[in-house]
């Protein structure tokens, strides 16, 4: 019996990582050096982004389905979606306490001593408008679609969630005939994940136009005055993942570095696209090749996209206190405890709106009069930037809740998870089940 020929190693420049990592360079120093062909450059990222889009309702609706059809106790599915929430909420509050006391203790918006009259209302206008439809009643209304069939058109994670949990629950109780539903919704996923594997190698050119297109329309000069705020997010969102989400990772039984690691193509990638969609598909792959079962996967890491997101609850809290700041209002004690409360309900509301993050921060400031809405004017031009870290932020808190879940479920393959942990740049993620 022979033993089986080691893989060969892939050349440095057919590494997936290593092509998104020159792209985004090449991207940055074309918006320098010509702005205008930077600009030119964003139908590039605009096009990766929506075909990824695309991908996203049969990804989640194939796994659900999967995830809940294929469960033999179907109460399982149910202990698995408390477990979660429990999980989502504990964390998510505790991102939005992190965002308070970083922006109490570092005062970021301190010393600018903006006039809100000054301010032009005009550029955040159609974020104050969306702001109008996030709010609790909205988000849970924004899960039931027109029709069965919009729900995939239109593209809404929470509406897809609610299709796909339906049929789930529905196929289950189906007996021989539940099983053939279920094998061809596994052969759906064999396609659409055959599909992904096939866009995916596009990255390079979608980070290279998103990243020329935000270094040519924005520039570095314009946004000095607002530096301080956007070192202030990247910090307090380093030390959330280091400290917060390495704790958590430490006591699930692995290392947040290692994971990071592991998960470094598509981080560059969520870097060059500034959208955590771009790798929903690829995450859950990897998240499965981590040890992870199938079935929470399914249900946990696309939920998250819903309901934990960490980095968009940093920015929301440390963007409204800096505003305050930045316009010399002063807030009360009750008035922040507002502002974590309303938070609290907001993050999920604004979920599934383009733009979520600053969508939300103009349904917080609605909530609390006291901080200036024309204050948003002044995060127009550093949205860009702040997306990315929101949506890198959010990725990895999402697969750190997903592990999590599995260790609590009793799902975790820990010698698995050691494997690939001790090396991620070695070890390549399963193929697509």
């Amino acid at each position: 019996m022979t033993a089986a020929k080691p893989t060969a190693r892939k050349p440095w420049y057919a590494i997936l990582y290593v092509q998104v990592l020159i792209a985004i360079a090449v991207g940055i120093l074309v918006g320098y050096f010509a702005p205008k062909t930077g600009i030119a450059l964003k139908p590039l990222g605009d096009a990766f982004v929506g075909l990824i889009r695309m991908m996203i309702a049969p990804v989640i609706f194939c796994v659900i389905v999967q995830g809940i059809a294929g469960m033999a106790d179907i109460k399982k599915v149910g202990k698995v979606g408390i477990k979660t929430l429990i999980y989502f909420e504990a964390v998510s509050t505790l991102a939005l306490l992190i965002g308070i006391v970083v922006a109490v203790a570092i005062h970021p918006g301190v010393g600018l001593n903006i006039n809100p009259a000054t301010l032009d209302p005009k550029a955040a206008a159609v974020y104050v408008g969306r702001a109008k439809e996030t709010g609790f009643i909205p988000f849970l209304l924004n899960f039931i679609p027109r029709t069965f069939v919009e729900a995939f058109s239109g593209g809404e994670v929470p509406q897809v969630l609610l299709v796909s949990i339906l049929t789930g629950f529905a196929i289950a109780p189906l007996g021989e005939l539940g099983a053939r539903a279920l094998r061809a919704v596994e052969v759906a996923n064999k396609v659409v994940f055959a599909i992904i594997r096939i866009i995916i190698r596009t990255a390079p050119l979608g980070a290279l136009g998103g990243m020329a297109f935000t270094v040519g329309s924005y520039g570095m000069a314009s946004l000095s005055n607002l530096v301080k705020l956007i070192g202030t997010f990247y910090l307090t969102s380093v030390i959330f993942v280091v400290f917060v989400l390495g704790s958590i990772a430490w006591w699930a039984g692995f290392s947040i570095f290692r994971f990071i690691a592991y998960l470094k193509d598509e981080l560059l990638i969520v870097l060059g696209t500034s959208s955590s969609e771009t790798v929903l598909p690829d995450m859950m792959r990897k998240l499965e090749g981590l040890g992870a079962s199938r079935s929470v996967v399914g249900l946990v890491f696309p939920t998250g996209y819903v309901f934990n997101t960490d980095g968009t609850n940093i920015y929301l809290t440390l963007s409204a206190l800096f505003l305050a700041q930045a316009t010399g209002t002063h807030l009360t004690f009750n008035q922040m405890t507002g502002i974590l409360l309303f938070a609290l309900i907001a993050s999920k509301g604004g979920s599934g709106v383009t733009g979520t993050g600053f969508v939300t921060l103009a349904a917080i400031l609605a909530a609390v009069p006291a901080i200036p809405v024309q204050g948003l004017a002044l995060l127009v031009g550093i949205e860009k930037f702040m997306s990315e870290c929101r949506a890198l932020t959010n990725v990895v808190g999402n697969g750190v809740a997903t592990l999590v879940v599995s260790r609590w479920q009793g799902e975790l393959d820990s010698a698995k998870l050691r494997e690939v942990m001790s090396h991620p740049s070695e070890l390549a993620a399963p193929p697509a089940a």
